[in-house]
């Protein structure tokens, strides 16, 4: 009989449920918004994309220190998921892409600061043997979330409302995520304020070191959301089914994340890493053979399955191999890499895209994509060597 999963995993999870309903609602209108009715061209949405993630990347190193440090990863947790939900729906009154740019990162800025500590809640509350059971289940609810905005928002469209009062209307699921982590999780004994163990490189344990340095490598050459979004409008897909195929993306992120977080408890981290980030590549190779809407939509909800597949081993490698002194920092580091090199990597798929075509994008990131697969192998190979 399965040990029952923590409460803590369960309230998180419901948050990010709530959280993901919110930013869903807006996410895979937002492209389009960017580009038909502010202006904005694929270079600019690139800037966008890449500045709202790297513009935050310290923050997220910063406020795992904190937690670490006796500050509080509840309250943390809690100033995060608040300001993004009061500063996100504001998109709706924006009236320039340079004003979206603005409101994007304080949205972003909120992730920055409750995303380190919320993991590191989210790892202390469940032993190694189903860590990766419980953040594969995390990113199945978060995942459903981000399933059920896009219905939520496809049916405000079909109701008559425009894509900025929908973006307004997203403030209620965001309260409603806010309210339940404020009241609902228990934060425990406040732990004694004390200065952070020191996070030097050299410090880390070896197979830490080889996923941070493989995810920063994956990250600057991975394909943004908000280009998988604009491949489906060049493709013809109207502007009604593209929240829906958005939605149907993450059902099968859904259905993928906990089995496979699953099967990395039992055969370990990195093997499900590679399988997933090879699959990945696979489908980029695929995405400029796609010559009907039938095959952009497979290729679509494959590279939905691919993304999802490690997201859970890729959490729980960082719970294992961190110091639990400094789980708070480790998970921090891991974030802040990841999105500090996802602005030159989103910034170089837009330009790409803009001067040589959609093709040749895709298929550049799918090479880049296989050799990040082939970097994790032979670090993690090194690093069990003699």
């Amino acid at each position: 009989m399965r040990p029952a999963v923590p409460y803590t995993v369960v309230l998180l999870g419901t948050v990010s449920l709530l959280n993901d309903v919110a930013s869903d609602m807006i996410m895979p209108l937002l492209p389009v918004f960017l580009s038909a009715t502010l202006g904005a061209g694929p270079a600019a949405i690139g800037l966008i994309e890449g500045l709202s993630e790297a513009a935050v990347s310290l923050l997220k190193l910063w406020s795992g220190r904190l937690g670490d440090a006796g500050f509080g990863a509840k309250r943390l947790a809690v100033a995060g998921y608040s300001v993004s939900n009061l500063l996100r729906p504001l998109l709706g009154l924006a009236a320039s892409w340079e004003a979206a740019l603005v409101l994007r990162v304080g949205d972003r800025v909120g992730k920055g600061l409750r995303t380190a500590p919320r993991d590191a809640i989210l790892s202390a509350s469940v032993a190694t043997a189903l860590r990766g059971r419980a953040f594969g289940l995390h990113r199945t609810m978060d995942h459903s979330g981000a399933m059920i905005g896009p219905l939520l928002a496809s049916a405000l469209l079909a109701l008559g409302m425009g894509m900025r009062e929908v973006f307004l209307v997203s403030a209620l699921p965001g309260a409603m995520a806010v309210g339940l982590l404020a009241f609902g999780l228990r934060a425990g004994a406040p732990a004694p304020r004390r200065p952070p163990a020191p996070l030097r490189w050299s410090r880390l344990q070896p197979r830490l070191r080889a996923l941070v340095a493989a995810a920063g490598a994956l990250a600057l050459v991975s394909v943004p959301d908000a280009f998988l979004i604009l491949w489906l409008d060049h493709a013809g897909i109207g502007l009604f089914w593209i929240p829906l195929l958005w939605a149907l993306a993450h059902a099968v992120r859904a259905l993928t994340a906990l089995p496979m977080g699953r099967w990395s408890d039992r055969t370990g981290r990195v093997p499900v890493l590679v399988t997933g980030w090879s699959a990945r590549a696979l489908v980029l190779f695929a995405v400029p053979w796609a010559t009907n809407t039938a095959g952009v939509i497979v290729l679509f909800l494959a590279y939905a399955a691919a993304t999802a597949g490690t997201e859970g081993a890729e959490r729980a490698l960082i719970g294992d191999e961190a110091d639990p002194a400094a789980r708070g920092s480790a998970f921090g580091l891991y974030h802040m890499i990841v999105g500090l090199l996802a602005l030159p990597g989103a910034v170089w798929f837009g330009a790409v895209w803009q001067q040589w075509g959609m093709d040749r994008a895709f298929t550049i990131s799918a090479f880049l994509t296989a050799a990040a697969a082939a970097m994790l192998v032979g670090l993690t190979r090194r690093r069990a060597g003699p």
